[in-house]
């Protein structure tokens, strides 16, 4: 039976003589001719037949790869089906192959996309804590939080147009319509850095901290006003521990006073009041402009409208010959001035970036973490005094506002009619 397919696959052969008999009947072994078992349509062989040892010494796929390579085309026809079949299983084996390529670079995308958010977190917080320690270094010396605030201002301006003049980031198209949409939200945006420089110019960077762990509360009761955005029961609940913590610190801080206290106070309103204005304003896609153009753009016209209020309220006295005058060292001064400013623009563009890759929720619980560090090191680093009470107070106020972040994402139960 072997001659019998070697005749079949030799193209030297013309005529199949082994094909031309057909009996009546079905064959009932399969190793006599296998081409016939593949090829009729209506065999009538059992399926126990078919699976008997003995068909094991039967390659029929064997003998077409040998006949495939025949200069007769009249061999080939019957036996294009074998072929087809061969090359679907060589393309299954293909399309199972790619998904674990595929999932292999998804992996190592993800793995570089998590370090490249961990540095960013990092960052975030590293310039953060250097922003409050210059800056408490600076007001320290030079109480006047309007100029100082001017000046950062200024920087933030100078470094947004070397990155649009050197193509670093996309000159956005601002139209007429957009600016004045921006306008409130530069507004508020001013008096919030505004305030929270006099804060610091006043208390201890701790406490002005544990203070603005108050926003959520005002998030929660601005948004309820004018975005129509009731908080859940699970929010109200977190927003007790914060009240009460910051009331607690408060009532044993060594360095407070009412004015850093209301300055901090005011801070949060205008902050949330941002958030609040940005939801209402950007509301159509076709204007919409990505958060750190917006950042870009609010810091210009933050720079255009302090400058006539520092002028009428502080004057013109960050020149050398003030300062001088003042008994202070000018070049420390400058210097530190300009490196607060630096920090001060690079951890809120670190942070627009950070908020364009994670959800507001993650967001925000990296916030309440970047507290708890801002705040711990500044204890250390100016060695401020901290009773165990007040410790506690800023504990538990730090407790609520993570407690705070994490129920945001509790939605609300539809109401069944």
């Amino acid at each position: 039976m072997q001659s019998a397919a070697f005749t079949l696959s030799s193209p030297s052969c013309p005529s199949l003589p082994l094909l031309k008999p057909r009996s009546s009947r079905p064959l009932i072994n399969p190793r006599f001719d296998p081409i016939s078992i593949r090829a009729s349509s209506s065999s009538s062989l059992k399926r126990q037949d078919l699976d008997t040892p003995h068909n094991n010494v039967v390659f029929p796929r064997r003998s077409w790869s040998l006949s495939s390579a025949s200069s007769s085309p009249s061999l080939l026809r019957p036996w294009n089906p074998l072929v087809s079949d061969r090359e679907t299983e060589r393309f299954q084996v293909k399309a199972t192959a790619v998904p674990e390529s595929a999932g292999e670079s998804e992996k190592s995308s993800s793995m570089i996309k998590t370090l490249e958010l961990g540095l960013l977190f990092g960052l975030w917080y590293l310039f953060n804590i250097y922003f409050n320690i210059y800056n408490k270094q600076v007001l320290k010396v030079f109480p006047n939080p309007v100029t100082i605030t001017l000046a950062q201002f200024a920087v933030g301006t100078v470094l947004v147009t070397l990155m649009w003049t050197f193509n670093l980031y996309k000159r956005p198209k601002i139209t007429l319509a957009q600016l004045a949409a921006i306008l409130p939200l530069a507004f508020v945006h001013t008096l919030g850095n505004l305030f929270t420089n006099m804060s610091l110019g006043k208390v201890a960077v701790s406490f002005t901290h544990t203070i603005k762990a108050m926003e959520p509360f005002f998030s929660v009761i601005l948004s309820a006003m004018f975005l129509g955005e009731m908080p859940t029961i699970w929010v109200v609940g977190s927003l007790v521990p914060i009240m009460g913590g910051v009331a607690l610190a408060s009532a044993t801080e060594a360095s407070f006073n009412w004015a850093g206290f209301w300055s901090a106070m005011a801070s949060n309103l205008t902050n949330q009041s941002r958030n609040v204005l940005s939801k209402k304003v950007m509301v159509k896609k076709e204007d919409s402009i990505d958060n750190i153009t917006l950042f870009s753009i609010i810091t210009i016209m933050s720079f255009f409208l302090l400058t006539p209020v520092a002028l009428i309220m502080e004057g013109v006295k960050f020149t050398p010959a003030y300062l001088q005058s003042a008994g202070l060292n000018v070049k420390e001064v400058y210097i530190r001035s300009l490196l607060a400013a630096l920090c001060f623009h690079a951890y809120q563009q670190v942070s627009y970036m950070i908020l364009q890759r994670v959800s507001p929720v993650t967001h925000s619980v990296g916030n309440c973490v970047k507290r708890v560090v801002v705040i711990v090191s500044s204890v250390l680093f100016f060695r401020t005094p901290v009773s165990p009470i007040n410790s506690l107070g800023t504990g538990i106020a730090l407790a609520g506002v993570f407690l705070y972040s994490r129920v945001k994402r509790i939605k609300p139960k539809p109401k069944t009619a």
